[in-house]
Order: C-alpha cells, then structure tokens, then sequence
C-alpha cells in the first residue's frame, strides 16, 4: 500500500501502520544467507567503504578517522538496543533491522536476487539498517518481536514503529504471533508514528 506519492511520508499512528500488514503463515524452507548478497559497494563506489562501513559512518555520534581501505579508528556510537556507547567499530554489528531470514519468512512472493540484493543494502530508508553492539545483534539473531526486544525498555516504542515500517516499505507479511506482539507494544505507545516510503 502506498504511503502517497514518491517521497512523501505521511505518519501513522502505530496501531494504523499494524493494521497495513498483511498476516500470513512464515516460510523458512529453502532459505539461505547468502540469498541476500551483502555487503555491496554502498551509496559511494568510490570511498572503498561498502556498504556496513557507510552506515556506521553515517551513524557515528563522534565521526572516526578513516585510513587507506576504510580502517576506522577512534570515533563513538550509541548502540540504541542496549543504550551503551561503543567507542570501537570492531565491536558494531550492522543488523538488519528485519533479520535476514525473517525477510525470507515475510517474502509474499519470492524475490529477485536484485530485490533482495537491494534490501541486504538498503541505505535509502534510515530503517532497514542499524549500527548496534555486536552482543546485542547477536542476542537478537533472526528473531522477530514477539520473540526478541532490545534490553532498553525506553526503545522499544521506537522498535516496534520501524521495524513496522521497514516491513511496509518492503511490502512483507507478519506471523498472528508476531502482529499479537506489536499490537501489544502499541498499547503502550499511543504517540508513536510510523512513516515508509514503499521500496522501489
């Protein structure tokens, strides 16, 4: 469903944007990683950084210094679902905010290798993709809300909102457990909005 015409974000209240998701039965059989090719050459071909390096520049709360072949070194981020500060890109994860295989799962119609070459590097939204601590990516593996929330209790408004929005954006369905769990979230969130732009 179209958020209007290209480029305009139109907000939603949470429970609105919920009720956007189509709800089907999830679909693990035949998934594999590398379905989703990543990390490509990112927004910039020519800054040798790629993909998960752009986005942990981009979001950067004190910028690094960046030598030959995109070493980082210094710098500080906020890992949003865990609130520390990470003062070493070596210790960011760039997590799909919709976990790999749980886009697979999501998939209405199976993608094309491009599509999903396309989500696995999409730095178009400021949703689909997030720097936080490799412990806490970790915690979270493939597992969707009704299964997994950050430990920052203050975030999850904020999680529930984008994770919704990253799964209308790329038009994929939710599991009743999964919709349950982000009906759920939104009780607690009445002034929480959700804004997408449908994927190209």
């Amino acid at each position: 469903m179209s958020a209007g015409p290209a480029g305009v974000r139109t907000p939603l209240p949470l429970f609105d944007a919920i009720d956007r998701l189509p709800v089907a039965a999830e679909h693990r059989e035949g998934y594999k990683r590398d379905l989703y090719k990543h990390w490509n050459k990112g927004l910039n071909a020519g800054d040798g950084c790629g993909t998960r390096k752009e986005v942990i520049l981009a979001e950067a709360v004190t910028a690094p210094q960046v030598a030959a072949g995109c070493r980082l070194t210094g710098g500080s981020w906020r890992s949003a679902y865990d609130d520390i500060v990470v003062t070493d890109a070596a210790r960011l994860d760039v997590d799909h905010f919709v976990p790999l295989a749980e886009v697979f799962d999501s998939e209405q119609e199976p993608w094309s290798a491009a599509r999903r070459e396309a989500y696995a590097n999409d730095q178009n939204s400021p949703d689909t993709l997030i720097a936080v601590s490799a412990a806490s990516n970790r915690s979270k593996a493939d597992k969707d809300p009704a299964e997994w929330l950050p430990s920052d209790g203050s975030y999850h408004c904020t999680y529930a909102a984008t994770w919704v929005a990253t799964k209308l954006r790329w038009d994929l369905a939710v599991d009743e457990n999964e919709r349950q769990a982000l009906l759920g979230l939104a009780e607690d969130c009445a002034t929480t909005t959700v804004v997408y732009e449908p994927a190209p």
